[in-house]
């Protein structure tokens, strides 16, 4: 007899169906699964035999053959497991198949027959109602997932056993619906910018950086609060709009990296890897490339702590993404696109003692070793930097002081403010924010004052800027423009922008 069931697996933040094909005919009882499978699909035969064995079910010792389709994709979710069962029951006439049309089975069976949670449920969910099917069954640890997408009927059964008894009318199974609270937060702590005491200058700049997607390079002594900027910078950042945050919601399904009841992650993701992580781990990689920090920071902030601490590699991939917002990984079992539309931080010494330029303490380094230590970050790299500033040390009266800083939610509504302004200015040329805007783009929504247009003939001509240079200053202009609420990008708005991307003084300048 022959059967027919649906699963999913993911390929990149996408989900993808696969058809499994079942059939039982008369023979030497064996059991075979075909379909380029995956170590954990190739096992996954053992796992449901075992479970309809322990679930009370009994079938006859027959051949079975099981193809996933389509034959050309990889599949390597141990979700399979489920369809795989349903449909060897329905064709040994123990389910009835009419009950299975329509319905994706998404889940990972233990020996005793339970229902596991697996990986990636959020974007297979989206993908099967996308396709014309309107019901989901999961393990219960994925139903809040599930429950994400619209339009979608979700069972959460215990165990193969009760999912049976619903199928074959001997038992019920309620729909699954939402917790009070369906939320995934990202693990962070509430941190506010008025912890930082002082550094006026740089919470300027994170707040132009945050009004506008910039890119950010902070130099500065060690202990001047560089990270300690960079990890409030989430907090002054847009709430994330529905779209955006089911977009990170599918890349962390996918990575495993849902917290708590796998509900829909509400906060920017902020991810700082260590200065040892390999370029793979950075842009994504593997045999079936997975995300890399580039893509799990995605509508979020991806922060470099000790910049010219990475491996040159690793540095040189990020071209792509920051100036596309997607990478593209190529692998001889796939070639995937991932986003990667993040702001980045990047945070170094001016030098391998740390102390260059300090007015209070001197540099042990000679002018080679600085300039080694300075040349390991690449002209195109810091070239696709809008903003680069000097973090300097705390004084002891900002230190000290009573008075408390403005807070992570006042700069949050100016900022607001600006990315709302773009987004209605940018809406015809599908980009949300400035940093995302092309030339063609700055050419029609950027227009200069007299003055603004002479004073940036001379910086171009002094500080001998490339075209991106040109661009990206354009850019950072019109976001000051914007939280200065200007139509027009007047020469005070091009100075600061010019500021902010002076020469530091460590033979990198742009």
């Amino acid at each position: 007899m022959f059967a027919r069931t649906c699963g999913a697996t993911t390929l990149g933040v996408n989900g993808v169906l696969i058809d499994v094909e079942v059939d039982v005919s008369a023979g030497f009882p064996q059991f075979d699964v075909v379909g380029l499978l995956d170590t954990a699909v190739k096992e996954s035969k053992e796992r449901v035999r075992t479970a309809i064995k322990n679930s009370g079910i009994q079938m006859r010792a027959e051949k079975v053959t099981i193809s996933l389709a389509p034959a050309d994709i990889r599949k390597d979710s141990s979700g399979l497991d489920l369809p795989i069962a349903v449909g060897l029951l329905a064709a040994h006439g123990i389910v009835p198949t009419e009950r299975t049309k329509g319905c994706l089975f998404a889940a990972e069976l233990s020996l005793e027959g339970e229902l596991r949670s697996i990986h990636g449920i959020l974007p297979m969910a989206i993908h099967a109602r996308e396709n014309g099917l309107d019901t989901i069954f999961v393990s219960p640890a994925n139903a809040e997932e599930a429950l994400l997408v619209d339009g979608l009927k979700v069972y959460a059964p215990a165990n193969l056993a009760e999912l049976v008894d619903f199928l074959t009318g001997r038992g019920e199974c309620e729909p699954a619906v939402p917790k009070a609270e369906s939320v995934s937060d990202s693990g962070r702590g509430t941190e506010d910018f008025s912890d930082v005491q002082g550094q006026f200058v740089a919470k300027r700049a994170l707040e132009i950086a945050a009004a506008g997607g910039h890119n950010v390079l902070m130099v500065g002594a060690p202990g001047a609060g560089k990270t300690m900027l960079a990890r409030r910078l989430p907090s002054i950042l847009p709430a994330m709009t529905k779209q955006e945050a089911l977009e990170v919601t599918k890349i962390y399904s996918i990575a495993g990296l849902l917290r708590n009841n796998g509900g829909l992650i509400t906060e920017r993701p902020f991810r700082s890897p260590h200065h040892t992580t390999s370029s793979a781990a950075i842009i994504g990689g593997g045999s079936v490339p997975r995300p890399g920090e580039v893509t799990l920071s995605h509508n979020g902030v991806l922060f470099l702590d000790e910049l010219p601490e990475f491996g040159k590699s690793v540095l040189e991939v990020l071209r792509q993404s920051l100036e596309d917002g997607m990478v593209t990984v190529a692998r001889v079992n796939a070639t995937l696109t991932f986003p990667s539309r993040m702001i980045l931080v990047a945070a170094m010494n001016p030098c391998p003692c740390g102390w260059a330029g300090d007015k209070d303490r001197a540099c042990e380094c000679s002018p080679n070793e600085i300039k080694r230590y300075t040349r390991k970050i690449s002209g195109p790299l810091l070239d696709r930097i809008d903003i680069h500033i000097r973090v300097p040390r705390v004084e002891y009266k900002d230190l000290t002081s009573v008075k408390k800083a403005e807070s992570s939610e006042a700069i949050r509504k100016r900022v607001t403010a600006a990315r709302d302004i773009q987004l209605e200015r940018l809406a015809p040329y599908n980009a949300f924010c400035n940093a995302q805007m092309n030339h063609a783009t700055l050419q029609k929504t950027c227009p200069l004052s007299d003055g603004a247009q002479k004073l940036l003939e001379q910086v171009f001509s002094k500080m001998k800027l490339s075209a991106r240079s040109y661009d990206r200053i354009i850019k950072v202009g019109r976001t000051i423009a914007d939280l200065d609420r200007s139509d027009i990008i007047e020469d005070r708005h091009i100075a600061e922008a010019v500021q902010l991307r002076n020469d530091l003084g460590l033979g990198i300048d742009s």
